[in-house]
């Protein structure tokens, strides 16, 4: 299977090339030090992408730039962040790539807790999960030639210790946890699911 990770210079991103590597051929694209450079806040830079992947299988996507920061901060400019960086950005990456996917293929967004559990200095990152969770389950119902569509949901994920003091009370989850969500999407039947590895 050919899978492309959007993100692979990220912790999470690093960790599943890694793991997928192991038994299908990866592509990973980032906006530095991956296979292909990739801008998702661009749709001509999606579309490079795709060119310079040629077709595929399963794209995942862990990427999602956001505004994290106080209340106080937020205004339309901070919140267009995640609007352009995670919403559209992700909605890009699957309204662009349906054109170039394989039959039967996944995508696989990345959202988070954050939609249903928000907490302090992150409620940009919350409407961006949200935006994207609704249009993975609108999605999977107008995509055609079999290609399935899922969110992968974590909460904080134990290899980002530096935003445990922003989720208080929630126990990590593991990096395995995390690529068996991932699994899933990838390489099972169901479509229109937000997945939660914990």
């Amino acid at each position: 299977m050919k899978i492309i990770i959007v993100g692979a210079s990220g912790t999470m991103g690093q960790y599943l090339a890694n793991a997928f590597r192991k038994e299908h051929e990866v592509i990973t694209a980032a906006t530095k030090g991956c296979d292909i450079n990739v801008d998702i806040t661009s749709t001509e830079s999606i579309e490079q992408l795709y060119k310079q992947a040629g077709p595929f299988d399963a794209l995942v996507s862990t990427a999602g730039p956001t505004f994290v920061g106080p209340w106080s901060k937020l205004n339309d400019q901070t919140f267009r962040k995640g609007v352009e960086g995670k919403m559209m950005g992700q909605i890009n990456l699957v309204l662009i790539g349906q054109h170039y996917i394989n039959p039967k293929g996944s995508f696989t967004l990345i959202t988070g807790a954050l939609s249903h559990d928000p907490q302090k200095h992150f409620a940009n990152a919350a409407a961006a999960n949200g935006a994207v969770e609704g249009f993975v389950r609108a999605a999977a119902i107008e995509l055609e030639n079999g290609i399935r569509i899922n969110a992968v949901s974590p909460t904080v994920i134990e290899n980002s210790p530096q935003y445990f003091p922003y989720f208080p009370g929630d126990i990590p989850v593991t990096m395995q946890q995390l690529e068996y969500g991932f699994r899933k999407s990838i390489f099972g039947a169901n479509t229109g699911q937000i997945i939660k590895p914990y």
